[in-house]
């Protein structure tokens, strides 16, 4: 199952509204709200397509500031958020990969693709995942460590020197 790696841009923003919505159930308005607002990173974010073209992965990364997402770790640990924010770091925003493609390669390689200029020009990756997401585990064997959690998700942080 070999898949051509491309970077997204802006113009990806209503395919990236359109798979979080079926993916993960979210309201389109929301979605596309987030889409806009949210700082991403269209440079380093990558789209996987298929033989036929066809899209089956999608990494979105974005420039938003932890205390963005989850705005109560300002109240809970202000001094580790203070610490967090003097580091270089960078958000997954998104990442889809097509039910077929699951248990392949294909979000390593889609994450490996970027990592050259993530590791040159970062500290760490922020990864939010929701609780009722399968992805703990997949960024807990990448070397991610928890280092807040809430009510909507656990928070996620990858330094760059323990990817190789």
């Amino acid at each position: 199952m070999s898949c051509i790696l491309q970077r997204m841009t802006e113009h990806d923003a209503p395919l990236t509204a359109r798979w979080m919505v079926r993916q993960y159930g979210f309201d389109r308005t929301e979605v596309e709200s987030w889409v806009k607002n949210l700082h991403f990173n269209w440079p380093l974010s990558v789209k996987a397509l298929d033989k036929n073209d066809q899209v089956v992965g999608l990494l979105n990364m974005s420039d938003y500031r932890i205390e963005e997402e989850t705005p109560q770790i300002l109240k809970d640990e202000p001094e580790l958020i203070k610490s967090l924010n003097a580091q270089r770091y960078i958000a997954v925003f998104s990442f889809i990969v097509a039910e077929e493609y699951r248990g392949t390669r294909l979000n390593y390689d889609m994450l490996m693709s970027i990592m050259p200029e993530l590791k040159a020009n970062y500290d760490f990756i922020f990864i939010p995942v929701l609780h009722r997401l399968q992805t703990h585990q997949y960024w807990q064997r990448l070397g991610a460590k928890e280092f807040y959690r809430d009510a909507e998700c656990v928070d996620y942080k990858l330094d760059m020197t323990s990817l190789k």
